[in-house]
């Protein structure tokens, strides 16, 4: 009996692996895994400057914030994989260098010396917020192209940054 073969509308370029069919087009999934990499981008150097933060903050609310900058690096360290992944399921390369990196992130690396513990709070609330904003930009993309596991991954994200953000900005109320 002969072996069924894939026909050559459904292998890749390699000629081995099929190629993505889930129901989501080329130009569809470019267009999400590119706003997923700004993404990424976006939370890895949100996840620095927290770490960062953590190791450098001082003053009176040394013990207070140090927890607090650690449970956030760790969310966001936890944040980056399936924002990596998600990418990789789409059929495209989940961007992994500071270079790159730094042309896709629309954060601002923190800063060398490090600021005044009030200056990190806001800082990192302007950095959620951005992060944020990068999630919300995405919308449009994935609910156009019915991609419902890119939406639920950025109501994820959305739902942590804009906590995040006001706890944070929680600590500089008067």
């Amino acid at each position: 009996m002969p072996k069924k073969t894939a026909s050559p509308k459904t292998l890749g370029a390699t000629g081995g692996a099929p190629r993505i069919n889930i129901g989501i087009s080329d130009k569809d999934r470019a267009a999400i895994a590119q706003g997923l990499s700004r993404l990424l981008a976006d939370t890895y150097t949100l996840y620095l400057t927290t770490h960062n933060f953590h190791w450098n903050v001082t003053g009176p609310m040394f013990n207070t914030l140090h927890a607090m900058f650690m449970e956030q690096y760790t969310e966001l360290w936890n944040a980056v994989d399936p924002i990596a992944e998600r990418i990789r399921a789409l059929g495209h390369h989940a961007p992994g260098s500071y270079a790159a990196f730094g042309k896709l992130a629309s954060l601002a690396d923190a800063p060398e010396d490090p600021p005044s513990a009030l200056e990190m709070v806001r800082i990192l609330v302007e950095g959620h917020e951005g992060v944020a904003r990068t999630a919300r930009e995405m919308f449009p993309a994935a609910e156009k192209a019915s991609d419902e596991p890119t939406a639920d991954l950025l109501t994820q994200r959305l739902t942590v940054h804009e906590q995040t953000a006001w706890m944070l900005r929680s600590l500089l109320e008067e």
